[in-house]
């Protein structure tokens, strides 16, 4: 499925300034679609901090871990983003970027860039690998789900039971209008589903956002499928945790991890 209809944005935010954007009605949440979803802001964030090395120097570290914050909720409105280098380094560097609305803190991202260097020799993994997109189920996400950024991804997914799921996603809408993202950019800007395509319990019903989201590489991606195999955790106090083991078309290429606040609805 793509997005032929000319009158939809092609993008998820759109350039202002150098360091000012505006999301696109793909954007919206699915928690509240007057809000931004968190998960285009986390490919922008590393876009613009592979943006921002690729200014400062030529060797082309690559994002080893991805480590974002969520502050609180980012309203459908024009956001600023900051970049510092925290630990410079030849090989090893700390970077953090902060997306801002209003002077705000809404969402941080703090990436550690490392050296490529040929380790095929002892390269491996013991992650079992995932069925191709096409042997499983399309998915319909918009059923459980509202908002622009739902909308504007296609899924196939097999669930074994609620929090436990397999699936792949895609999409052919780009991070930024007249940018052209890095795989990595792109699989980061894809990994907040996983806290939604296999939920333990229905949104109406508990309220279960990620306060956060880590992702450690194992290499940079490859293909437009990203595939997921993710399980969903509710704790008896209020806490909750979604893991998953990140694939591309050649196989387990991140593994990640979210932070639940876990709160049933009052009826």
């Amino acid at each position: 499925m793509k997005n032929s209809n000319a009158s939809r944005p092609s993008s998820y935010f759109e350039l202002i300034s150098a360091s000012r954007f505006v999301p696109t009605s793909y954007v919206g949440g699915g928690w509240n679609p007057a809000e931004q979803h968190i998960a285009p802001a986390l490919g922008l964030l590393a876009h613009l901090v592979e943006t921002h090395r690729d200014g400062r120097r030529q060797d082309g570290l690559q994002i080893g871990r991805a480590s974002y914050d969520i502050y609180g909720v980012l309203p459908m409105e024009a956001c600023d983003v900051e970049i510092e280098v925290i630990r410079p380094g030849k090989t090893i560097e700390l970077v953090e970027a902060r997306l801002l609305h209003a002077g705000r803190v809404g969402l941080t991202l703090r990436a550690w860039l490392m050296a490529t260097m040929d380790t095929q020799a002892v390269a491996g993994d013991p992650y079992a690998r995932l069925p191709a997109p096409d042997a499983l189920p399309s998915w319909d996400m918009t059923g459980v789900w509202p908002g622009g950024f739902v909308r504007s991804v296609q899924l196939r997914r097999d669930e074994s039971t609620p929090g436990a799921a397999t699936y792949w996603v895609n999409t052919d809408v780009s991070l930024l209008a007249g940018a052209e993202a890095s795989p990595t950019a792109r699989l980061l800007g894809l990994l907040d589903t996983a806290n939604g395509v296999t939920p333990r319990a229905h949104p109406k019903d508990v309220a279960f956002p990620n306060i956060d989201l880590t992702a450690h590489l194992l290499r940079q991606p490859v293909g437009d499928w990203v595939g997921f195999d993710t399980k969903v955790g509710f704790g008896p106090t209020g806490l909750g945790v979604t893991h998953s083991i990140v694939h591309d078309v050649q196989g387990p290429v991140a593994v990640l991890s979210q932070s639940l606040t876990v709160r049933p609805r009052i009826a």
